[in-house]
């Protein structure tokens, strides 16, 4: 769900936001070559989904990057890329929660699949149901052919020294984006995040690695740690780890993000370019971004070397709220900016921002990343049938609507566990899924807050993490029973994963 890209009307401080008014969705999806199963950078992908949109008469808008297409634009959404061109991700527009509801996110979910396995039946390549390319390079040939041109990319390798190339082989996630009222936004925050292993497990789909059992059940979630080992900044490590206590309000929240042990991120020179693609200046010595809103200008520098002064700006605040990489965000657009000295007042007082941002027309939402990307595909229709098929794409987006919208419940859960001791469930959850009894407890006790969230017939899109809870198999055990079941003829292991798990568009 893009944050910027629809009107909405200003919050009514006296009629809250209800969890789920605005459900939307960023769905990643990993191609493969339909003949061999290997890794697939797209080639006339955009042009052929635009044609096949346009004989719908859906129009679409191109998204070119350094003279390479990379993506549509839509009354739906934007259908492009994540960080390569073998992994899409479409996010959608929000849709009216309280009236389309989840049925809406799952026709949305089935449509965008069904047009982009036909577009990319047009070069031999499929969508497959997984949550990582099973057998992709690694290397720096490979990152080079496949990355995407956004300009982010170079500052996060050359500038912050990310190991950005260990993510090219297509993780790609579900992250259900749950609209919430401001003065909830901290502790539905919380909530998610808190109680991320047990989503982790229901939808861990990633045991392999570069044609390798790696001995994690959602090897995807290994990425974070690995690619912020080596960063020149330690604060880009500090902000993938869960803090040590949960967020007290959105102001405890902010000075996490962007307090002393951060480092600030490049910056915008013109406020209206995306936070991926705008071109941007780094601030001398790299300060947290706290200290630079409290400064009265800064010394900055582009990436091709001339220094220039920037004077600290609300916008500066809004902009950067992509600096972590957790289990989930809270993201957001103001209608207006306030004045920086109203905004770091705000910031200093409890409760402060909530009310700032309701005064200025605050639309936020939750975005989760726990669960990985899941599809039904012909291995599982043949397991479990039609009615757990449908619901799986779209069962993390319920499972979060439901517990936000039994959000006291989702804390009282938090609080019987623990927040140390959920934390502690991340690396089990990661590892051995629902095989893990600790996870597989909790998660029961997630998904039964999640049902009393939600209607009755929203309920019903629980179907597939049901059957996983009662099976205890996931999507990386039955990866794991194709890719073992065929060691014998390796050279056609991964054509035979290529046709069990195409993604089905239901």
């Amino acid at each position: 769900m893009k944050t910027p890209a629809y009107a909405h009307p200003p919050l009514d401080p006296i009629q809250p936001l209800r969890a789920g008014a605005r459900l939307g969705l960023e769905l990643e999806m990993v191609v493969a070559n339909r003949s061999s199963g290997q890794s697939h950078p797209v080639q006339a992908y955009f042009q052929t989904l635009a044609a096949l949109r346009q004989a719908r008469d859906e129009p679409s808008t191109p998204l070119v990057l350094d003279g390479r297409l990379v993506g549509i634009e839509g009354a739906q959404g934007e259908s492009g890329l994540d960080n390569g061109f073998n992994l899409l991700e479409t996010a959608f527009a929000p849709i009216d929660g309280e009236r389309a509801g989840l049925q809406g996110i799952h026709d949305e979910i089935a449509q965008e699949l069904a047009d982009a396995q036909t577009a990319l039946a047009q070069e031999d390549a499929q969508i497959i149901n997984a949550a990582q390319h099973p057998d992709c390079p690694l290397d720096d040939a490979w990152y080079a052919r496949v990355r995407a041109p956004r300009p982010i990319y170079t500052e996060l390798v050359g500038h912050r020294g990310w190991r950005h190339q260990l993510g090219i082989d297509a993780k790609a996630q579900n992250s259900p984006c749950t609209a919430v009222g401001v003065a909830d936004a901290a502790r539905a925050l919380n909530a998610i995040l808190a109680l991320a292993p047990a989503s982790i497990a229901l939808f861990a789909n990633s045991p392999l690695e570069q044609g390798r059992v790696t001995g994690l059940k959602e090897t995807r979630l290994s990425l974070w740690p690995r690619m912020f080992g080596g960063t020149r900044f330690p604060g880009d490590f500090m902000l993938q780890q869960l803090p040590a206590r949960p967020f007290n309000d959105l102001g405890d929240y902010f000075r996490w993000m962007f307090g002393p042990g951060t480092a600030t991120r490049s910056l915008p020179l013109a406020w209206h370019q995306g936070y991926k693609s705008a071109a941007r200046v780094y601030l001398k010595d790299d300060p947290p971004l706290a200290t630079f809103l409290n400064a009265a200008t800064w010394s900055t520098r582009s990436e091709k070397g001339p220094t220039a002064t920037l004077t600290p700006h609300s916008a500066h605040f809004e902009y950067a709220q992509f600096a972590h990489f957790l289990d989930a965000r809270w993201r957001y657009r103001l209608d207006s900016l306030p004045e920086l000295p109203v905004l770091l007042q705000a910031w200093n007082e409890e409760g402060g921002l909530e009310a700032l941002f309701a005064r200025h027309g605050v639309d936020g939402y939750i975005e989760g990343r726990g669960p990985g990307a899941n599809f039904a595909d012909p291995d599982l229709m043949a397991q479990a049938g039609e009615t757990i098929c449908a619901s799986v794409a779209v069962s993390p987006s319920a499972i979060q609507l439901g517990l936000m919208r039994n959000l006291n419940a989702a804390l009282d859960l938090v609080g019987d566990w623990g927040w140390s001791t959920l934390a502690d469930l991340r690396m089990p959850a990661i590892t051995h899924a629902l095989a893990h009894d600790g996870v597989h407890a909790l998660a029961k006790e997630v998904l039964a807050v999640a049902a009393a969230g939600l209607a009755p017939q929203d309920a019903a899109w629980l179907a597939y993490p049901d059957y996983a809870l009662c099976t205890r198999q996931t999507g990386a055990d039955r990866l794991l029973d194709l890719w073992q079941a065929h060691d014998a003829t390796p050279a056609k292991r991964l054509a035979h994963i290529g046709e069990r798990r195409r993604a089905l568009a239901m």
